[in-house]
């Protein structure tokens, strides 16, 4: 059969997807977390594979493992604040293992660029004794992939496989045959009471299994080609992994490395012998020291983050001012990040977003305890909207007004959440504030998407992943299900009546719930009306529009300006200006 070679520049996100792909991956399912959104939006495109969203990560775990146990390889995708959510069944089902390959796609994002907290995912291959899998570039994503599901059926294990944000957003080229591998077996659904049923009399026997696992890995880690050792002219040894391994090479090519690759459980006895040759070893590894501590658990005599940071992201910069601290590098270049400093520019929520009346309407209400959810949203707690007083994670905005309300009643509590945290895991505490006759007021921001990771949809949109229609959630008809009374919708443009509803429903004694119906504005496509106007003549310079924070309005010459570019129309600031006639639409003036 005659096949031509594909070449192409792409991002680490799409070579997980083809990796997938190739390794005859026909199911994956995922929640979108900035850095790993882009691995399923890509892996839909291709023929006979069923990709989808979920509403969260357990329950996208879950299907992917269940894929796995019905014969299909399968994949799930999350950022790293995901594998928390999705910590129960990756414990769980280290014991119960695989039938087809099923591999656990965690993206970590060092630095925090899009994150609420710092974490290593390594940390959860070893809690969970599974084996873990690092690429440091685009290359390595794809062929990485496809050998981890080999890795998964071998050894009948969930395969972490971490990438990191520059990993996962960094462009590289790839050479691919566009064909899928072979499947080896056929693999069919089987019913296995020992395997799959974890009672404690299997999980006991089990865990067995899954320490005598661990042994086997350890020899397979010593063998693996993932791990290699790359030598080179002078008496310096370095061993590191995935992007940190980029760093090295660039600033010591000269230097003896050995690549760590396939990271859970190390190649201890291969590392040992590396290490011999040399009078200094450092480990050279982003965020946590991971690598070091499990070298020196075994006695192996090597250096790492007394040098380097454990926290954020490393680059050029970092790794040079580290090999200089440990006297392996003797001179320090000029620092290459400073000339690509940019000016500083606050987060803000879009032009238009119909998330700010809200946040103008909360901020004007006196004794009120407002917590917050991960999202959009989450820039409400921001001057001059300072609407919001605690964010921790998905789904804490009503669990943690529950407690509050419960726990004082000097304050009026009020939750704010958006639609697909909601369904993520914002179900259950709404149920707790039901049952536990929490005094609180909820405000569900249902804009039907996901849009701070790029307008992925969720179950309030009406289409799938792959565009497929289905009968939409109706957030309102769920709230009413429960046998909550008081939900109500509002269109929040309507700013007077909103303000109302909001009002009545904070100082009304039990649980309201209060659902915001704008969608956003850049989904499914940019809404914009007519642009406004400011009528200098009437303007009074006293600057209440910009305490909206809409990044179209500016102040110059002691009155309010409209950038008609950026503005949608939609006509909060006209609703919040003291002065009648002071906005207007463009063409009234």
């Amino acid at each position: 059969m005659s096949f031509k070679l594909v070449k192409k520049i792409v991002s680490g996100n799409q070579a997980i997807s083809i990796g997938a792909y190739k390794g005859n991956a026909r199911f994956g399912s995922g929640y979108p977390g900035t850095p790993s959104s882009e691995i399923l939006e890509h892996f839909k495109n291709y023929p006979t594979v069923t990709a989808q969203w979920a509403p969260n990560e357990k329950a996208g775990f879950e299907a992917a493992l269940g894929a796995s146990l019905a014969g299909v390889r399968s994949f799930a995708t999350m950022k790293h604040v995901g594998l928390n959510v999705a910590a129960d069944p990756l414990m769980t089902s280290s014991y119960t293992g695989v039938n087809a390959g099923f591999v656990v796609v965690v993206a970590d994002d060092p630095g925090m660029h899009s994150s609420q907290n710092e974490q290593d995912s390594r940390r959860y291959a070893k809690f969970a004794k599974v084996p873990l899998i690092e690429p440091s570039d685009p290359f390595e994503a794809m062929g990485f992939m496809q050998y981890a599901f080999i890795v998964s059926e071998k050894f009948d294990t969930p395969v972490i496989f971490r990438s990191t944000t520059r990993v996962s957003h960094s462009l590289g080229m790839v050479q691919f045959d566009p064909r899928t591998l072979d499947n080896e077996q056929e693999l069919e659904l089987k019913k296995d009471f020992r395997k799959y049923v974890m009672i404690p009399s299997n999980a006991i026997q089990r865990h067995k299994v899954v320490i005598n696992r661990l042994e086997e890995l350890k020899k397979f880690s010593e063998e693996t080609p993932l791990n290699k050792i790359e030598s080179g002219s002078n008496n310096i040894g370095i061993i590191t992994s995935s992007m940190a391994y980029n760093y090295v090479k660039e600033i010591l090519p000269d230097a003896h490395i050995f690549k760590v690759g396939f990271s859970y459980p190390m190649p201890i006895n291969k590392i040992r012998e590396f290490v011999k040759q040399f009078d200094k070893v450092l480990v050279v590894e982003e965020l946590e020291p991971f690598m070091e501590e499990e070298l020196k658990i075994a006695g192996i005599n090597i250096e790492g983050k007394k040098y380097f940071p454990v926290d954020g992201e490393f680059n050029l910069d970092i790794v040079e001012e580290g090999l200089h601290k440990a006297g392996i590098l003797k001179d320090k270049t000029t620092k290459v990040f400073n000339a690509f400093e940019l000016p500083k520019r606050p987060p803000a929520l879009c032009p238009g977003c119909p998330h700010r009346p809200i946040f103008d309407i909360l901020h004007s209400i006196r004794n009120i305890f407002i917590t917050g959810d991960i999202g959009c949203y989450t820039l409400g707690a921001l001057p001059p909207l300072a609407a919001m007083h605690t964010t921790v994670c998905m789904g804490a905005s009503i669990s943690m007004a529950v407690g509050i309300a419960k726990a004082q009643s000097k304050e009026k509590v009020v939750a704010v959440i958006g639609d697909s945290t909601f369904f993520h895991t914002g179900i259950q505490p709404l149920i707790d504030a039901h049952v536990n006759k929490a005094n609180m007021t909820v405000i569900i921001l249902d804009n039907r998407i996901t849009a701070m990771t790029g307008g992925q949809p969720d179950p309030s949109t009406g289409f799938t992943l792959k565009g497929e229609d289905f009968q939409p959630i109706k957030i309102k008809e769920l709230a009413k299900s429960l046998g909550i009374e008081r939900v109500f919708e509002v269109d929040q443009y309507d700013y007077k009546t909103t303000k109302e509803l909001i009002e009545r429903e904070i100082n009304h004694d039990g649980l309201s719930v209060i659902i915001p119906t704008r969608p956003c504005v850049l989904a499914p496509k940019k809404i914009k009306d007519k642009p406004l106007t400011v009528v200098a003549d009437k303007c009074t310079g006293c600057k209440r529009c910009l305490r909206i924070a809409c990044p179209a309005i500016d102040f110059k010459n002691k009155k309010a300006i409209i950038d008609e570019v950026l503005c949608t129309g939609c006509e909060v600031c006209k609703h919040v200006c003291p002065i009648e006639g002071a906005i207007v639409p463009k063409e009234e003036k």
